[in-house]
């Protein structure tokens, strides 16, 4: 199964994709104590993860960390492309540091597009969308004009290779050189952030759809591949450190002494095995000591990346069934359709209404299967409650598919004319989040 993230196909097994990539399911342990859990957590609509405990850890303890995120500027902004940005404000509001990528060379690469189009369509149709939804002012840039994410990329690329770029994205001979470059880039907006200028080591949240996912397991090779340390567990969970390099191990034994002793571990060392190890830590302590010699790597000289977090999300259904996609309208509502142009969408929507009244009035409807019921899931229907009733009276042919229209296209009214109204807003201040 090859994931391919400039594609337009849609994933649905995503249990599937967990299993074959690695991605671990996301329970409710790892999110029940953050303020106000969002509803996408308590929905199902982020399933899955890499390293999210680093993450809720950091927010809970109020320590540092960082949320990296990417627009593509190809096409119109829809409600797919909303369900990234809520995730953005919520993690915002409980202290992320957040940076947001234009990613118009990628754009260009692979899409086709211009520098100066990208440009114009990341302001107009997805900065002051995102200003008008509620992002406060955090580091917005375009990927063409930050020297340190093109730079970053570059010099990363000296520890992979062509054959390991193939094998995660499918390349071919005919892919333009562009195309094969843009994942150094992706890697150096990633992990760009813990630069020392940018705020040094520490936890990155990516939330991502599951396509994006070859981004980053590049990413989290790449920088593994930077660390002079490499913290884990033994056969009987003793916690070690390991050097990686074969000069200077002494030296570099000796600070990691220093660096966990600091944090209150007892250590055994074995030079010939380049290793340390703590004996009274257990591999709950694995992540502060990975954190802890990250800063020591950056102090050294090092990058000292910590392997970035991920998220990642369900994709909605089309309005007509299939995957949402700027590059068709009929597919999406945007969030610049009028309300009459979005109920014209709304009322001619696929749902999961039986063939006929009777039918679904003696045997139910199929909210799984219905989009409507994924406008109200994702979008409309704040109350967990409300949602849950809507599901119910659908399973149970009470809730009849023109009423349901009828209720999403009145929400949506409401929502796009709130929008309307805050983007005029938005587009006064675009100069206290981008240079223009």
């Amino acid at each position: 199964m090859q994931i391919n993230p400039w594609s337009s196909a849609q994933y649905q097994d995503y249990n599937r994709l967990r299993e074959q990539f690695g991605i671990q399911e996301l329970t409710s342990d790892l999110w029940q104590d953050l303020p106000e859990p969002p509803y996408f957590f308590r929905r199902g609509i982020v399933f899955g993860h890499r390293d999210f405990h680093r993450i809720a850890h950091a927010a809970m303890h109020d320590e540092p960390w960082a949320l990296m995120t990417g627009l593509m500027p190809s096409g119109r902004m829809h409600l797919g492309h909303k369900m990234v940005l809520d995730q953005i404000l919520y993690y915002q509001a409980i202290g992320a540091d957040v940076f947001i990528a234009v990613a118009d060379i990628e754009a260009y690469a692979t899409r086709g597009y211009s520098i100066e189009e990208a440009e114009r369509l990341a302001i107009e149709e997805y900065i002051t969308n995102y200003i008008a939804l509620g992002l406060e002012p955090c580091t917005i840039y375009f990927q063409s004009r930050n020297s340190d994410v093109k730079d970053l990329g570059y010099l990363l690329g000296r520890k992979t290779n062509l054959s390991e770029v193939n094998a995660i994205y499918g390349f071919e001979g005919a892919t333009n050189m562009a195309h094969v470059l843009s994942p150094l880039i992706q890697a150096g907006d990633i992990l760009h952030p813990q630069l020392e200028q940018h705020g040094g080591a520490r936890p990155v949240l990516v939330p991502v759809g599951v396509d994006q996912d070859p981004h980053i397991r590049f990413t989290r090779g790449v920088a593994n591949a930077h660390r002079i340390y490499n913290v884990t567990t033994t056969k009987d969970d003793t916690v070690a450190v390991f050097v990686k390099p074969d000069s200077n191990v002494t030296r570099l034994l000796d600070l990691a002494e220093q660096t966990t002793a600091a944090l209150g571990y007892t250590s055994e060392r074995n030079d010939a095995y380049k290793a340390l190890y703590l004996d009274d830590a257990t591999p709950d302590d694995i992540d502060a000591v990975d954190l802890a010699l990250a800063g020591q790597e950056q102090q050294q000289g090092g990058y000292g990346f910590v392997a970035p977090a991920s998220t990642y999300h369900r994709f909605m259904t089309g309005i007509t069934g299939g995957k949402m996609s700027s590059s068709k309208p009929e597919s999406a509502i945007f969030l610049t359709d009028t309300p009459e142009e979005a109920r014209k969408k709304i009322m001619s929507a696929k749902t999961g209404g039986a063939v006929s009244l009777e039918e679904h009035k003696k045997h139910g409807g199929t909210p799984e299967q219905c989009v409507l019921y994924e406008l109200f899931l994702y979008h409309l229907i704040d109350s967990d409650a409300d949602l849950e009733q809507i599901y119910r009276d659908c399973r149970a042919g009470d809730q009849l598919c023109g009423a349901c229209k009828k209720r999403a296209a009145e929400l949506m009214t409401t929502f796009l004319e709130h929008l309307h109204e805050k983007r005029t807003e938005a587009r006064e201040n675009l100069n206290r989040y981008i240079s223009l």
